[in-house]
C-alpha cells in the first residue's frame, strides 16, 4: 500500500512519503523478530531526557497531504496510518521542540544517546521498551523519507521533532531531529 504523504511544521518535511509497512507485510525468514498487535500508546518515557507524559493525540493527514502536528507543548502525536508502538514497522511519534515559549515533550530528543531506553505503556496493559540505535538532524530539504518511514521487518520507533535554526520568515525551524529505535522486550 503506497501513499503519499507530506510532513510541515515541527515534525515536517515537503519530501513525499512511499513505501508505508503493508498490513500483513511477511519478513524475511532470517529477519523474523517478536511483534505485537496494535494497541494505542497510553504513557511514553524516556528517562535519559525526562521524558514522562500520557498526553496522546493522532495525527491524521490536512487535505494538502501534509501530516498534522499535535497541538501544545506537551502533546505527542502518533501518526494514525502508521503501526502502533511494538507493531511490526516504524511507528511515527511527533511532538514539539518548543511550543509558544515553552519547553515541548522533545526539547531535548537531540541529547539522546545509542543505547537510550523508550518505554511505552499499551493501552492493552503491555510496557514495550525500545533502544535508541541512533539520533540524526536532517535539513527538511534533505530529509531521508525512505529511512524514516519505510518498510522495516520488526517493531521500531520514529521519534521525530524540530530542530536547527529557527526561520523567522517561515514561521519554522530548517531541521528535523529523529530518533531511530528498535523494540528490545515486551512484558504485560
Amino acid at each position: 500500500m503506497a501513499f503519499l504523504l507530506l510532513l510541515t511544521g515541527c515534525g515536517g518535511t515537503d519530501r513525499s512519503i512511499a513505501g508505508h509497512a503493508e498490513a500483513g507485510a511477511v519478513p524475511q525468514a532470517d529477519d523474523v523478530r517478536t511483534v505485537l498487535g496494535p494497541s494505542p500508546a497510553t504513557r511514553l518515557r524516556i528517562p535519559e531526557i525526562g521524558v514522562d507524559t500520557g498526553t496522546f493525540v493522532d495525527l491524521g493527514l490536512k487535505p494538502d497531504n501534509t501530516m498534522e502536528v499535535p497541538e501544545g507543548a506537551e502533546t505527542v502525536g502518533w501518526y494514525d496510518a502508521s503501526p502502533t508502538p511494538g507493531e511490526r514497522g516504524p511507528s511515527i511519534l511527533a511532538a514539539h521542540v518548543d511550543w509558544q515559549n515553552q519547553k515541548g515533550v522533545f526539547f531535548d530528543l537531540r541529547t539522546l544517546r545509542s543505547g537510550a531506553d523508550v518505554l511505552v505503556d499499551r493501552a492493552d496493559g503491555t510496557e514495550v521498551r525500545f533502544e535508541v540505535t541512533e539520533v540524526e538532524q536532517y535539513s527538511k530539504d534533505d530529509f531521508p523519507t525512505e529511512k524514516v518511514y519505510g518498510d522495516v521487518s520488526g517493531a521500531e520507533l520514529r521519534l521525530i521533532t524540530c530542530g536547527g535554526d529557527f526561520d523567522r520568515g517561515a514561521q519554522s525551524y530548517r531541521d528535523n531531529v529523529v530518533a531511530y529505535a528498535t523494540m528490545i522486550s515486551s512484558d504485560g
